[in-house]
């Protein structure tokens, strides 16, 4: 009978060690979730698939979500102060790490803190626009990966009159109020002459504003369009490719995807290594290393990509010798 009761109080006591482990687990669990939050200016497919690249690196690196990992999602739908009240919305959800993109949505957060972590996949040079002290130590709670180098932008009139040598006249669509939009044109500005081409700055403020522009612009043969980076201008490139192609001007792009959507060709960085390569940092941040230790990078991969079928359309041959370097050619 003692033996019974032995054997009844050792299963009472097994049984409630067992009820109790799957509350230790979650327990467990719960402890190890991190949070993070992502906050962008756009919503467009490219941008859902830099997205889905950072997500597959944090994978790579270990962290799922829903296992280990809460992702609080944040779209600033193309307005500037939509992601100026997202970026207060998600400082104040207090993640252990914002993943962001590039010029506005860096700058929204960098405005509503300095102590919460922010790793950025495409900001412009970071240094000048005030993100950073400096690119080998950024020195605050903000660091990441350039989406571009101003150098590259005197690479686009240089392919663009390998493609088109009698060109004498090439438009830039920039924006003037902002450091990116001048370095840019700086850069371009230092090749025109010995390429013996007169830079035609275009300032649009609004959608309505480049369409007369190019019109007027167009009216002059032997002419020619450069669209550098801007989220501004990636917004609305659906417009631009049509315009460029209903006044049959040779125009080159930043990105791979304004080729995709119809536009000529494109010389720039990968649009999606850095957002792969920024995973590791937000894992390194997880792990316990500040954004002022972690240096800045560069891009890595630049890629050449011609659209022939635009091309012809266009009137076009394109060079042998540039095919020959593309990364990528759409037939």
């Amino acid at each position: 009978m003692q033996f019974d009761q032995l054997r009844r109080r050792e299963f009472i006591t097994l049984l409630g060690g067992t009820a109790a482990w799957p509350l230790v687990a979650r327990a467990q669990q719960s402890s190890a979730m991190r949070r993070i939050g992502t906050l962008f200016f756009q919503s467009e497919p490219e941008v859902q698939e830099r997205l889905a690249a950072f997500l597959q690196g944090l994978e790579q690196a270990g962290w799922s979500e829903g296992r280990n990992l809460q992702i609080d999602r944040r779209w600033g739908m193309g307005d500037a102060e939509r992601v100026r009240r997202q970026a207060a919305e998600l400082v104040g959800l207090t993640p252990d790490v914002i993943f962001t993109g590039g010029f506005i949505s860096v700058h929204a957060l960098q405005k509503a803190t300095r102590t919460v972590p922010i790793v950025f996949g495409s900001q412009i040079d970071p240094v000048g626009s005030g993100v950073v002290a400096s690119l080998s130590r950024p020195g605050g709670n903000i660091t990441g990966f350039t989406g571009f180098e101003y150098a590259t932008s005197a690479k686009w009139l240089q392919l663009l009159k390998e493609l088109v040598p009698s060109v004498t006249r090439v438009a830039v669509l920039r924006d003037s109020a902002t450091a990116t939009g001048i370095g840019q044109w700086a850069s371009i500005q230092t090749v025109a002459p010995s390429l013996n081409v007169e830079l035609i700055p275009i300032n649009p403020r609004e959608v309505g504003e480049f369409e007369p522009a190019l019109t007027a612009f167009a009216k002059v043969p032997l002419t020619a369009l450069i669209v550098p980076v801007s989220g501004y201008l990636s917004l609305h490139r659906d417009r631009i490719i049509a315009l460029a192609a209903s006044h049959r001007l040779p125009a080159i792009y930043p990105y791979s995807y304004f080729v995709h959507s119809g536009g000529l060709f494109s010389y720039g960085p990968d649009a999606f290594d850095p957002y792969r390569r920024a995973a590791a940092y937000v894992d390194r941040i997880l792990k316990g290393e500040k954004p002022a230790d972690l240096p800045v990078q560069a891009p890595t991969k630049y890629e050449l990509v011609v659209n022939l079928k635009t091309a012809k359309t266009l009137g076009l041959e394109v060079p042998p010798a540039l095919l020959a370097r593309a990364d990528e050619v759409i037939e």
